[in-house]
């Protein structure tokens, strides 16, 4: 049995110690934290947040730079809500937190009819709250949850459904200005985050809100990138790093690569900024 336990438990170090350098490698290639930070800690009562937050604690204190942490949840008014377990888990854990209140699950009831996706309004709702506290608390970086394959999805919900190649970047600047969202978890896959999540126990609140619509275009692409991964082990972290390697002017965005550019750029002798190799194909 002991030598179970320890198997065990130098396994979950090997996971938290993977956890911390794919965390800190995101923060330090994105520039997430600085010097004097306030991060607000957007937590759901999720496997991911609950990560988010434990690696975070863990970083900060051997961080280079000095940061201060805050845990903020959304108490949103779903019936049935277990308003004592983030109370109860973050004051036995010390950090400093708070539990905002608004009923949004109300407004999105109303608003949505039955069977349609509720997500992207109960989403607003939820950020302009959580942006509005920030503002009032001179919170400096907002940071949420979402892990890498998070990002891949995303970025194939906008080709599929919005005909954008637009993701979810590591590091953002709010609509208004005001505001600086992180996503520290951005290499972290959830595989690795449902296994962490499980080793530490954390107690976790289901979303009764959305959880339960199949019927979600996220849905249909996280099983088809899980299809993918079955077939292809290693696609989605493929993918990811494509995201993170664009040739811009491989693509067809005249506003993102100057195309009308490139006669006077032959005259001059120049090359393109990518590599001239033609992209890959298994002709």
């Amino acid at each position: 049995m002991s030598a179970v336990l320890e198997r065990t438990s130098n396994n979950f170090r090997r996971l938290q110690a993977r956890l911390r350098g794919q965390v800190g490698k995101a923060i330090d290639d994105y520039s997430m934290i600085s010097e004097g930070d306030r991060v607000m800690v957007c937590l759901s009562g999720g496997k991911d947040s609950y990560t988010l937050l434990d690696v975070l604690l863990s970083l900060q204190r051997k961080a280079p730079v000095r940061f201060e942490l805050i845990a903020v949840n959304l108490d949103q008014k779903q019936p049935g809500f277990p308003a004592q377990v983030l109370p109860d888990y973050l004051g036995a854990l010390g950090v400093p937190f708070e539990i905002l209140e608004q009923d949004t699950y109300s407004v999105v009831k109303r608003v949505i009819p039955e069977g349609r996706t509720m997500c992207g309004l109960c989403s607003r709702l939820r950020r302009g709250r959580l942006y509005r506290y920030a503002a009032e608390n001179g919170i400096t970086k907002i940071a949420l949850g979402h892990h890498r394959d998070d990002i891949v999805e995303t970025m194939f919900l906008n080709m599929f459904f919005g005909g954008k190649l637009k993701g979810m970047p590591p590091k953002l600047l709010s609509e208004d200005g005001r505001h600086i969202v992180i996503r520290p978890l951005a290499y972290v896959p959830e595989r690795e985050i449902e296994r962490y999540a499980n080793a530490r126990r954390f107690p976790l609140i289901p979303c009764k809100l959305c959880g339960s619509q199949e019927s979600l275009q996220r849905v249909a692409v996280k099983r088809m990138l899980a299809e993918w991964e079955r077939e292809f082990p290693g696609r989605t972290e493929t993918i990811f790093s494509a995201m993170r390697d664009v040739a811009a002017s491989h693509l067809a965005d005249p506003a993102l690569f100057d195309f009308a550019a490139l006669e006077a750029r032959r005259a001059a002798g120049g090359t393109t900024p990518e590599s001239d190799a033609e992209p890959w194909d298994e002709s």
